[in-house]
């Protein structure tokens, strides 16, 4: 008997105990736990294809490791576990895929999925640990709204959206720029789908929780971006569910603005045939719907992310730091400049090595804006399992 298909999952080295694991974490959220194995374990499950029996696993290890055997009981648990906790294309997946799916679609609100994950989930606990990131090391150091506003909305933002425990002080320095500008009525979000959906843009007509209340989407403005698509914006709207990206925007939105103001959430899924005409017609659609209005285009997009953790073979030393910032601040010059295209192809002259995840957002939300912008601030973060991620702030006022 053939056993089920690993799914499409992320994986990275973890050390636990002085011992090497593998850690398998769902990228479309179907699956919250992550779960660790053993490297004998983890090379079962990379061998799980649908095509593969007892038989076909054993003689594969045995081959890999010089003849070693592995027991047909060690390898049936192994299988056990991870169709146990959702990492198989099995019936029990499909089944819990199904609930999820039907959850969701049912639900006019998108939850705040990390609200007592990423941060905290009480109001009042939210609000101190938001007020700290502006007064942390490396932020502005004051909160926002203690300075004069100006009479207009700031025309666009590029914010981080890395966790902020290691980001927040950048957080801090595009909210803080975006609190100096008149409240917009409509703040338009492209966010990055890590899940990687095979769809330039995702769209949503929820509106977005928190635990400072909730922030209604401008229904009307999203079904007329829908119009423009020659794909379905719909078929992939489940990575909206636990996509962090724009929950974290929405997040900030609501300590500066509470309830007042509309978003339109948008996820950048992937361009993989480049910039096609059907991406540049929606940017033009988008555009030309915010003329007129009080709106602000908001990019939420980190930079590199470089390391072991995501698959390179070498340490993080100074040299690749400094290779990695150097790299990214070029780039930056491009998307300063409201240089949109020339941004795109600048990351894309190495096919993307460095991995900037935010590569269409970033070229999206400049497209849109089509002004120069300031950078407020330019920072790296380690990552816990071995690697850097960079990300930025501007402002396009």
């Amino acid at each position: 008997m053939n056993f089920p298909a690993l799914r499409n999952i992320d994986i990275y080295p973890v050390n636990h105990e002085e011992q090497q694991f593998l850690c398998l974490r769902d990228p479309e959220g179907f699956v919250e736990e992550q779960l660790l194995l053993t490297p004998a374990a983890f090379f079962i499950a990379a061998m799980l294809n649908g095509q593969r029996s007892v038989l076909d696993i054993q003689h594969a290890f045995a081959q890999r490791f010089d003849g070693q055997l592995l027991f047909s009981n060690d390898i049936e648990s192994t299988v056990e576990t991870l169709d146990q906790h959702g990492f198989l294309f099995s019936e029990r997946f499909w089944e819990l895929r199904d609930r999820v799916l039907q959850d969701f679609q049912n639900n006019p609100v998108r939850a705040a999925y990390l609200a007592g994950k990423s941060y905290p989930d009480d109001p009042s606990t939210l609000r101190s640990f938001l007020a700290q990131q502006f007064t942390r090391e490396g932020a502005p150091g004051t909160l926002p709204g203690s300075s004069e506003q100006a009479e207009k909305p700031l025309r666009g933002l590029i914010a981080p959206h890395i966790d902020f425990h290691r980001g927040g002080h950048s957080y801090a320095h595009a909210y803080t720029q975006l609190s100096r500008y008149r409240k917009p009525e409509i703040v338009l979000i492209f966010g990055v789908a890590h899940a990687g959906p095979p769809a330039p843009f995702i769209l949503t007509r929820k509106k977005f929780d928190t635990p400072l209340g909730s922030i209604e989407t401008d229904a009307e403005l999203v079904e007329t971006l829908a119009a423009s698509c020659s794909w379905n914006p719909w078929e992939h709207e489940i990575v909206h569910r636990t996509e962090h990206s724009i929950e974290f925007q929405i997040v900030m939105l609501s300590l500066l603005y509470g309830p007042n103001v509309r978003i339109v959430p948008v996820l950048c899924g992937n361009f993989e045939n480049g910039l096609t005409p059907e991406i540049l017609n929606f940017l033009e659609t988008c555009k030309h719907q915010l003329e007129g209005r009080d709106a602000t285009v908001l990019a939420a997009a980190d930079l590199a992310h470089v390391g072991k953790r995501f698959g390179d073979g070498f340490d993080i030393s100074e040299n690749i730091i400094r290779e990695i910032q150097n790299r990214d601040q070029a780039d930056l010059q491009n998307a300063l400049a409201g240089r949109a295209e020339a941004f795109y192809n600048a990351v894309m002259a190495d096919q993307n090595a460095r991995r900037v995840c935010g590569i269409y957002a970033i070229y999206s939300a400049v497209q849109v804006i089509g002004s120069a912008g300031t950078l407020l601030h330019y920072s790296y973060a380690h990552d816990p399992s071995g690697g850097i991620v960079s990300f930025a702030s501007i402002a396009y006022p």
